[in-house]
């Protein structure tokens, strides 16, 4: 199966931005989106991908990247759904509006970039989606509800297209890291030996 063209929605820091570096220096076409142009800059100029400005929340950004892969690497053959966000408030408190914003972002961008991509995977009869959810998809925890609700509907749908892409010889994998010593949710210096870093996750994608 050919695996030589990759998209990493979310690749401009932390697991998305150590996967792009793993994949280009295994010899692959790389693209991947961010939302912050220092960041785009930074990881293109370092593995020589393709960095696109795009927000995955939204319809017309999910259209202009599949249209800038298909122009630039002819096709997509390995989707990885990366990008997602943090917000975390008790029940009793919580801003429906933050929570909806949220979803937008970490659970119908996913789909909406996932159902673009598809039907050229079920063309070629290949392909491989990697969605990373989290293990706050398997566990609940205080103050999770709006997160934790994202990464467990990303199982549940990555489950779905398990059973709906199999048989078009495509592969669905949903990956549920731990804590991950990146920058996410504003966070650094998080220097915990038992916490894995970025590019575990990666690796663990690449394999």
């Amino acid at each position: 199966m050919s695996a030589d063209r990759f998209l990493v929605i979310g690749g401009s820091q932390g697991i998305g931005a150590a996967l792009v570096e793993l994949a280009t220096k295994a010899g692959r076409q790389v693209a991947f989106t961010g939302r912050n142009d220092q960041f785009i800059e930074s990881v293109a100029k370092k593995t020589g991908a393709h960095g696109i400005r795009a927000d995955v929340s939204v319809p017309e950004d999910n259209a202009r990247t599949v249209e800038t892969c298909n122009d630039r690497m002819g096709g997509i053959d390995v989707l990885i759904n990366n990008a997602a966000y943090d917000y975390r408030a008790e029940i009793g408190a919580l801003e429906i509006g933050k929570m909806k914003d949220l979803f937008e972002t970490n659970v119908f961008g996913l789909v909406d970039i996932t159902n673009r991509v598809v039907p050229q995977m079920k063309s070629r009869k290949s392909g491989d989606i990697v969605n990373v959810a989290s293990t706050s998809g398997m566990k609940g925890a205080a103050a999770s509800t709006p997160y934790a609700a994202t990464k467990w509907a990303v199982r549940g749908i990555s489950q779905c297209w398990q059973a709906e892409l199999r048989p078009h010889g495509i592969r669905v994998v949903s990956i549920c890291p731990s804590e991950v010593q990146t920058n996410f949710g504003g966070r650094t210096g998080r220097n915990n030996p038992n916490k894995l870093y970025a590019v575990d996750i990666a690796e663990t994608i690449m394999a």
